[in-house]
């Protein structure tokens, strides 16, 4: 019997819509039906984005401010399964990917019902997730599976080639020397792997130990380093956030904040990471480990 399938997303790029058509490819085939719903701001954001007008969003975002979204209409009052595909901006869901779980119609959607999570990131999501996992809770949605696929290049080299893409909406080599920014377009077509798991899971309507499954697969993995870095820049972000709503000269301080990020991610973070290798981690391979599986989860 064929089960229905609402796939919820939005996309600049299209990297994410792919990745998504990868996914979902098994379960088409097997033929359970798939509805799409693509979320459109009523004010579009730029792609490629303009000077410093990324920047600009980032208090909102981090706040978790809605912005109004296109009307939509779905074909079905309730659905077996929903994949929702986001990307994080500022270690926050993106703001139509927030927007879109406070809207009414999708909180009816999801409650009581089966979520899958996916992403493709720079490489750092993890923040991101816990507050859709939040969200996801307070609407009493069924959170069954969580899959994040990053760009796997160094994180210093992957900042530099994201805004790359982000400012030209090229995905070639910058100066042809830089790799190709964004999640591999084999990692993109290796997706269909995940979609292949979750279809027995579906078609039974009973999901548990699918993600044990899909982590078998590779549907999350999880660097130290990164996940280190993300749990002390995702409070600064919320301090930087406070601070910029409050100012009259909002412009000013987004530029102060964005030299700061600079600062942070080429000379702060490498020499806190060394000392933390040294004086810390050596002794909390414990509590790492149980981090790690945590955030890899759907708990």
């Amino acid at each position: 019997m064929s089960k229905k399938v609402l796939v919820i997303y939005y996309t600049q790029s299209g990297q994410l819509e792919n990745i998504l058509q990868e996914f979902c490819k098994p379960l088409s085939d097997a033929g359970h039906q798939l509805e799409w719903l693509r979320v459109y701001p009523q004010t579009p954001y730029p792609f490629p984005w303009k000077g410093n007008s990324f920047f600009t969003v980032m208090p909102n975002c981090v706040h978790g401010v809605p912005t109004p979204l296109q009307p939509f209409e779905l074909k079905s009052a309730s659905y077996d399964l929903v994949v929702f595909g986001y990307q994080a901006w500022f270690l926050s869901p993106s703001i139509p990917s927030n927007s879109i779980l406070q809207d009414p119609e999708i909180k009816k959607i999801l409650k009581n019902t089966p979520v899958i999570t996916l992403t493709g990131a720079r490489n750092m999501w993890i923040s991101a997730m816990e507050r859709i996992k939040t969200s996801l809770k307070n609407q009493d949605a069924k959170l069954v599976g969580n899959i994040a696929l990053v760009d796997r290049h160094a994180n210093l080299i992957s900042f530099i080639t994201i805004f790359y893409w982000m400012l030209t909406a090229k995905k070639d080599k910058f100066l042809n020397i830089f790799p190709p920014p964004g999640v591999s377009q084999q990692d993109v077509l290796n997706a269909a792997r995940f979609g292949t798991i979750v279809g027995p899971y579906l078609k039974m309507g009973n999901f548990e130990g699918m993600q044990d499954e899909l982590l078998k697969s590779g549907a999350v993995e999880i660097k130290y380093n990164l996940m280190f870095i993300e749990s002390k820049a995702r409070r600064i972000f919320a301090v930087w956030a406070a601070f910029i709503s409050k100012r009259k000269n909002k412009n000013f301080w987004l530029q102060v904040y964005k030299y700061y990020l600079l600062i942070a991610l080429f000379i702060a973070a490498p020499i806190i990471l060394s000392v933390d290798a040294v004086l810390f981690k050596p002794f909390l391979t414990k509590r790492i480990a149980e981090q790690k599986r945590y955030y890899s989860g759907v708990n």
